[in-house]
């Protein structure tokens, strides 16, 4: 039984608790921490067992955490998962894995210390089954090479203190993980430009978006970037290739058909959206530390990938230039980690917990 603590008692931090507690077999949590000492007090006080610590460097360090899930604030994330790799227990961290590239370079140089993976990122769109499917898909070849991908990321709101950069490296981070995931491709160059701006932007940030990609091998990348649609929480995905394309599909709905119009709710909670996924990668996560000793699906190189692109996108904007998009050569530790080892996965995974 795995041994887990919780740092970051928010929104989805008490989601995995949930999650890692009614679902995930072969784990539980035994700590959970947060920068607000009563949320996690609260939060301790719903489960038997359960631990609330002042901080999250004290939950690090308690010796019946074996490992540790990171939910906290973006800022927090490189420190935490700096203490945890240096007390040598497993860790977790929701993305982004850092705020910038240098911070993900010093998580690196700890966990090949090591000589051993100990952390995984939280990129749960690996796990789901849309994306996987895609995935297998285009490296099938049956479809020729990928030439170009056109998607979106559009969110009903922000919180107060969003700010246009969090748009690139806190928003479309994701799709700067994925879409390098469906390719199997290191980018070359990007840059992000404005463009006419929303009427629903009312707080001072750039809503919308457009991040322009190119990879090593010369696909092209769109990326349309919505914090603030006011319509739904909706993720497109399209893969143009030389035979063909493959379209990552819609959430399951119930089509309504009536007074002469067809319908289907769209989803307005992230959460909601990657329910399933979330599940299978925690799943998976405990699975393979039981099994293998280390995780295997996203790793310290992909969180790193993702932000020295975010990076970058974000020093273009305002330059109407494209960036070259520059990475320190590949850690043997890693290898293929990233871009092979989780896509081989999924469809075992789906079977897990069914």
């Amino acid at each position: 039984m795995l041994n887990i603590g919780v740092i970051g008692c928010g929104a989805i931090g008490r989601d995995h608790i949930r999650r890692l507690t009614d679902i995930v077999p072969g784990c539980q949590v035994v700590a959970c921490a947060d920068y607000f000492e009563e949320a996690a007090i609260k939060v301790a006080a719903q489960y038997e067992g359960m631990k609330a610590y002042k901080t999250g460097e004290e939950l690090i360090a308690a010796p019946e955490v074996q490992a540790v899930v990171i939910t906290s604030s973006d800022p927090s994330h490189a420190g935490y998962v700096l203490e945890a790799l240096k007390a040598g227990k497993y860790v977790f961290c929701e993305k982004p894995l850092a705020q910038n590239a240098e911070d993900c370079e010093k998580i690196i140089a700890a966990e090949t210390a090591h000589g051993k993976r100990l952390l995984q990122v939280g990129f749960m769109r690996h796990y789901d089954r849309g994306y996987a499917e895609m995935k297998r898909i285009i490296d099938s070849g049956e479809l020729g090479a990928p030439l170009m991908i056109h998607a979106c990321h559009r969110n009903v709101s922000q919180p107060d203190g969003f700010q246009t950069e969090m748009g690139v490296s806190n928003v479309a981070i994701h799709e700067l993980d994925i879409c390098r995931w469906l390719l199997g491709d290191e980018y070359k160059n990007g840059q992000v430009l404005k463009v006419r701006q929303s009427a629903c932007s009312t707080k001072g940030y750039d809503n919308p978006q457009i991040v322009l990609l190119e990879t090593q091998s010369g696909a092209r990348i769109d990326v349309e970037v919505q914090v603030a649609d006011a319509y739904g929480y909706d993720i497109q995905c399209q893969v143009v290739c030389e035979k063909g394309t493959v379209n990552l599909p819609d959430p399951y709905a119930v089509v309504k058909r009536s007074n002469a119009t067809r319908s289907f709710p769209i989803l307005t909670d992230w959460k909601d959206r990657f329910i399933e996924a979330y599940d299978i990668e925690l799943t998976h996560w405990v699975k393979t530390l039981e099994e293998k000793g280390e995780p295997d699906g996203p790793s310290a190189w992909d969180g790193y990938a993702a932000c020295v692109a975010a990076d970058t996108l974000n020093r273009s904007r305002g330059t109407n230039q494209f960036l070259p998009i520059e990475m320190m050569d590949t850690p043997a530790l890693y290898g293929d980690f990233g871009n092979a080892v989780a896509r081989t996965h999924i469809g075992g995974v789906l079977h897990v917990g069914e």
